[in-house]
């Protein structure tokens, strides 16, 4: 038996016990920063609960919910926004949450939320946990808590619940459960353009899973255990109470039989979500099998490598009053470069490198929407995870200070950003 076998038969980092402190850390966050919106938004003369559940996309989200596909407005330029850009399966719980109960739909959605932004947060720690031990996986959830825009966490968008099945995807690949995997990604990318980047962590597992099999089987009567990714065969550096972070993991299974068939069976289910929703877009709107790029781009969105981004943070250097919102852009975009970099550097488990490589790659690259990249870097949690690792080294009271002071920022900021420009 190998020393994951024997931790991972103990620890269990996926139990609800063990998360439990970070789940009541994520939860006094959000409490907090949705109490100072409250508290400004009345200041203000608005109705929080409004921005949560009725501005911006959630709109979109609620009419689909409501009304179906097929809503679209034209704007006097010529722009043609159509809610066909809108992944179905927030919409479809917001319709499954009316149908069981008075509430209604913009109400499901933040029911939804509240309970996928938990689910993301035991996920957080379930992946940090089991790569890092549980006091990184805290301080990972924290971090992701008190993001500056961890407001969104709360509102009925869809971040939460791509979170959420981003998260418990990844866990399933590094504890080699391929067909949890796999449907956890497929549902994924129903919910979001980016769940191609779970997809990609799944295929990226297993195309290394199938090659390591080829190379190296197992020797006679060695055991198989559940471990796929995760787990721990050379170990890299010592974290703060014992946990251990690993430079490189063995992929489960071993060749078994069983393993390759569902290791199979996940890959091929991973896709099926994102390419079903694009497939059906492209039959509805009768533009063919990339007709979701039409989509998009009525939204005047698209993939142009960065070039419109990078042009209008240089924008901001042409006149004073705009440089320190141009420094600002610049040194954000080199902390988010930077982050994977260490994550790249401190041997991350691939499935966690792809996925987040590829989030970024689709955040920063996209071609309109510039204030929205943040919004749209929150999935990508495992940029946390070496910031995680740095905290949970401090003393807990310093930890705590640290978190603390983060968080009554990130609430404060909140609630003036959805009060004023808001997310688009």
């Amino acid at each position: 038996m190998t020393d994951l076998d024997t931790r991972a038969g103990t620890a269990r980092p996926g139990t609800l016990r063990r998360a439990a402190p970070a789940l009541l850390g994520y939860a006094a966050v959000r409490v907090l920063g949705l109490v100072v919106l409250a508290l400004w938004s009345r200041a203000r003369g608005k109705d929080a609960y409004t921005l949560l559940t009725a501005r911006w996309d959630a709109l979109w989200y609620t009419r689909v919910a409501e009304l179906g596909y097929g809503y679209e407005v034209r704007l006097p330029n010529g722009d043609v926004h159509s809610n066909l850009a809108f992944f179905p399966l927030l919409p479809w719980l917001e319709r499954l949450v009316a149908a069981v109960s008075p509430l209604s739909y913009a109400d499901g959605g933040f029911v939804v939320s509240l309970l996928a932004s938990l689910a993301a947060a035991w996920g957080i720690f379930a992946v940090a946990d089991h790569v890092y031990g549980p006091r990184a996986g805290v301080c990972a959830v924290l971090l992701w808590a008190v993001l500056p825009v961890g407001i969104v966490q709360s509102m009925a968008y869809s971040e939460s619940l791509f979170t959420a099945l981003a998260a418990w995807s990844l866990y399933a690949v590094l504890t080699g459960r391929w067909v949890t995997a796999g449907v956890l990604a497929c549902l994924a990318g129903l919910t979001r353009p980016v769940g191609l980047a779970v997809v990609a962590a799944v295929w990226a597992a297993g195309a290394v899973s199938f090659v390591r099999d080829r190379s190296a089987p197992a020797p006679h009567g060695a055991r198989t255990g559940p471990g796929a990714l995760g787990g721990p065969q050379t170990r890299r550096a010592t974290a703060p109470d014992g946990a251990r972070a690993f430079a490189s993991a063995p992929i489960g299974g071993a060749g078994a039989p069983g393993v390759r068939r569902r290791r199979a069976l996940g890959a091929l289910l991973a896709p099926l979500g994102a390419a079903g929703y694009v497939l059906w877009v492209g039959h509805r709107t009768g533009t063919g099998p990339l007709g979701y790029l039409d989509v998009q781009a009525g939204w005047r969105n698209g993939f142009d490598g960065g070039y419109a981004f990078a042009r209008f943070v240089a924008e901001k250097f042409t006149a004073f009053p705009s440089v320190p919102a141009g420094l600002g852009l610049t040194l954000g975009v080199g902390l988010v470069v930077w982050l994977y970099v260490i994550c790249v550097r401190q041997r991350q488990p691939l499935p966690l490198l792809v996925y987040a490589g590829v989030v970024t790659a689709l955040a920063l690259c996209a071609s309109s929407y510039f204030g929205s990249k943040p919004r749209l870097l929150l999935p990508a949690f495992p940029l946390l995870l070496p910031l995680a690792l740095a905290l949970a080294r401090l003393r807990t009271r310093r930890s705590a200070l640290a978190v603390g002071a983060a968080a009554v920022a990130s609430a404060v900021y909140g609630a003036f950003w959805l009060n004023g420009s808001g997310p688009p």
